[in-house]
């Protein structure tokens, strides 16, 4: 089990080992994820993930592994969705020192890793940046982690057939959400998003080589109405969720305990 940040006390807190104890800063949004998953997917999602990463650090051995998960930050960059209903952003310069003054806060106190747990695409240029920054001003070593292993074969064996265009509250996420507490889903609402500006172009995509910003109106229905998500979510299942969480916090566990073992 991974203990968290606020549970401790002042005086608890004092007798950590703030040399190598990691801060795992899980760091989500409050976005549109469609018409059948919560404005709070990416929350929900990371939330899921630091019990997860226990579970899976547990299984390998990791009973006494020296982490503590900080509360997840709940809003983050959502430019892409501003105009859906819902969903509500920080500017970019308000959020790398929201994330900044924090991260000097934690270094105040001598705390030397901290791991920012990525749960939401939209804040990791941000992170990039701001993990640069930070070893470079402070002398501290913060790390990227990814929360979906969405790439894995086990993760990808879970969308359904035909669903190509799985992406941003589609399938996958749906499914994880579902994992955590089914009721928060409605799936007789799901409409399917397809990239239609994107469609049948070789190089120009929505990541890659040759992109652009893609903006949450760039994903619509079949019948050309601004869905806001990537792909068909109705295959969802709370099975394929747990899938896709004990995968993706599986993955996490060498990386962790590389970072364990870093020496700056």
């Amino acid at each position: 089990m991974i203990r968290n940040y606020r549970d401790l006390t002042r005086l608890e807190m004092e007798q950590v080992d703030k040399e190598n104890t990691i801060i795992l800063i899980p760091v989500g949004a409050l976005e549109q994820h469609g018409n059948q998953a919560p404005l709070g997917t990416d929350d929900i999602i990371a939330e899921a993930m630091v019990e997860y990463l226990g579970r899976a650090l547990e299984e390998a051995g990791e009973k006494d592994f020296p982490i503590l998960a900080f509360p997840v930050i709940p809003v983050g960059l959502s430019t892409e969705h501003r105009n859906f209903c819902g969903s509500v952003t920080l500017r970019p310069d308000t959020y790398y020192h929201l994330l900044y003054d924090i991260s000097v806060s934690l270094a105040h106190h001598g705390f030397k890793k901290l791991a920012f747990l990525v749960c939401h695409g939209g804040n990791a240029p941000i992170v990039q940046v701001l993990s640069r920054e930070l070893r470079s001003e402070l002398g501290i070593s913060p790390f990227i982690l990814s929360s979906g292993a969405f790439g894995h074969p086990d993760v990808r064996a879970t969308v359904s057939e035909g669903n190509i265009y799985d992406f941003h509250g589609g399938e996958m996420e749906t499914s994880m959400v579902m994992a955590v507490d089914p009721s928060l889903v409605k799936l007789e609402t799901a409409e399917a998003g397809i990239p239609t500006a994107f469609v049948g172009n070789q190089t120009l995509k929505t990541g890659g080589s040759v992109t652009i910003g893609w903006v949450s109106e760039d994903w619509k229905t079949a019948d050309g109405k601004p869905i806001g998500i990537g792909g068909d979510p109705s295959g969802a299942t709370a099975e394929k969720g747990r899938i896709i969480l004990e995968t993706s916090a599986k993955v996490l566990v060498p990386g962790l305990r590389e970072i364990r073992d870093w020496k700056a």
